[in-house]
């Protein structure tokens, strides 16, 4: 199954360049649907015309953003070395009240070179 989702240029670029391997979301009703093995075509915010494509490799479900954050090393979530891994940064994307409904979700990601 192919997936569509958008991507601020930060996050896309480290996609693109293999340096993000962890696609963090929440586990809501279009996230349940992906599987290992899915294709995500991600888009960029700015140029929507400007595409990746990404194979599932495997998915991480926590019931927060405070435990996903502990099983991952930041730089594979997109986070360059002088940053501080915050899982309350989720919460510029996410409302407080959706984490704590859905989840938080790793997306584990290959990128796919046509």
């Amino acid at each position: 199954m192919i997936h569509n989702m958008k991507l601020y240029q930060s996050p896309f670029d480290k996609i693109a360049n293999g340096s993000k391997k962890i696609e963090l979301r929440i586990n809501d009703e279009k996230r349940q649907k992906i599987s290992v093995g899915d294709i995500i075509e991600f888009h960029n915010y700015n140029d929507e015309s400007n595409a990746i494509k990404v194979k599932v490799k495997a998915l991480h479900k926590y019931p927060d953003f405070y435990q996903l954050y502990k099983q991952f090393d930041k730089a594979l979530m997109g986070y360059n070395e002088n940053e501080t891994a915050n899982p309350a940064d989720m919460e510029e994307y996410y409302s407080k009240e959706n984490i704590n409904k859905y989840g938080a979700l790793g997306i584990e990601i290959e990128l796919i070179c046509d």
